[in-house]
C-alpha cells in the first residue's frame, strides 16, 4: 500500500469518527426536548438544531468520501487511478457539508439558545431561512453565555411588562442547563465541521496525487 492509499484509509476512518460525533452531538438536544416535554416540536433548545448540521452537514453529507475512503484499505475501489479521484471528488461533497455545519453552529453560538431570544420558546418563533446564517462579528461576544441571566425581564422588551423570568419554562435551573447543552453542542459541531473541513481538503490533495502517481499492485499469491 502506497503512501496515498495509507492517508486516503486514515482519512476515511477520521471521517467516520467526525460524522457519528456530528450525528450524536446533534441529537443530543432533540433527545432532552422529548424527554423534558414528552413530546417534539415543544420548547426546543435551539431553532437551529432543527437544521440538522451534524446529522446532515457533518454526517450524511460526509458518507459517499468516507465509504470511499475507507475502500482503499481492503484495496478496493481505490486501489486505481479512478478510485483515488473519485476520493477526491467525493470529497468537495464533504467540504459543502463541513461548510454547512460550520455556518450553522457558528451562527447557533452567537445568537444563544432560544429561551435567550424570545419569550415565547417554542418551534413557531423558529425561521428557517438561509438569511439566518449572515454572520454578524458584532455579535459574536457571546453575551447570553456569560450573562447570569438571559431572559427578557425588562418592560422594553416583554409585552405589558410581563416578567418572564416569573414563567415555569424560564426557571434558573432549566434556563442555565439549556445554555450549557447549547454551548457544548454546537461547540462540538464547529470542532467537527472544521475538522472534516480540513480532511476532506487533505483527501482531495492525496487522491489527486494517487492519481497521477498511481497506486500500489495487488500482490500475487505465493502457494
Amino acid at each position: 500500500m502506497t503512501c496515498c492509499e495509507g492517508w486516503t484509509s486514515c482519512n476515511g476512518f477520521s471521517l467516520l469518527v467526525l460524522l457519528l460525533l456530528g450525528v450524536i452531538l446533534n441529537a443530543i438536544p432533540l433527545i432532552v426536548n422529548r424527554l423534558d416535554e414528552g413530546k417534539f416540536l415543544q420548547n426546543p433548545i435551539s431553532c437551529f438544531e432543527w437544521w440538522f448540521p451534524g446529522i446532515i452537514g457533518a454526517g450524511l453529507m460526509v458518507i459517499p468520501a468516507t465509504i470511499a475512503s475507507l475502500a482503499a484499505r481492503k484495496r478496493a475501489c481505490c486501489n486505481n487511478r479512478g478510485g483515488m479521484f473519485l476520493s477526491s471528488f467525493l470529497n468537495v461533497l464533504t467540504i459543502l457539508g463541513a461548510v454547512y455545519c460550520i455556518l450553522v453552529s457558528a451562527q447557533a453560538l452567537m445568537q444563544g439558545p432560544l429561551i435567550c431570544q424570545s419569550p415565547d420558546n417554542r418551534m413557531a418563533s423558529c425561521e428557517f431561512s438561509l438569511d439566518k446564517l449572515e454572520i454578524h462579528p458584532e455579535s459574536s461576544d457571546l453575551q447570553w453565555f456569560s450573562n447570569g441571566s438571559c431572559a427578557l425581564t425588562n418592560d422594553e422588551n416583554s409585552p405589558a411588562g410581563k416578567d418572564w423570568t416569573d414563567d415555569t419554562s424560564l426557571s434558573g435551573s432549566k434556563e442555565e442547563r439549556y445554555k450549557t447543552i447549547h454551548f457544548s453542542v454546537f461547540v462540538g459541531l464547529l470542532l467537527v465541521g472544521g475538522l472534516e473541513l480540513l480532511f476532506g481538503l487533505s483527501q482531495i490533495l492525496i487522491g489527486f496525487l494517487g492519481c497521477l502517481c498511481g497506486v500500489s499492485k495487488r500482490r500475487s499469491q505465493i502457494v
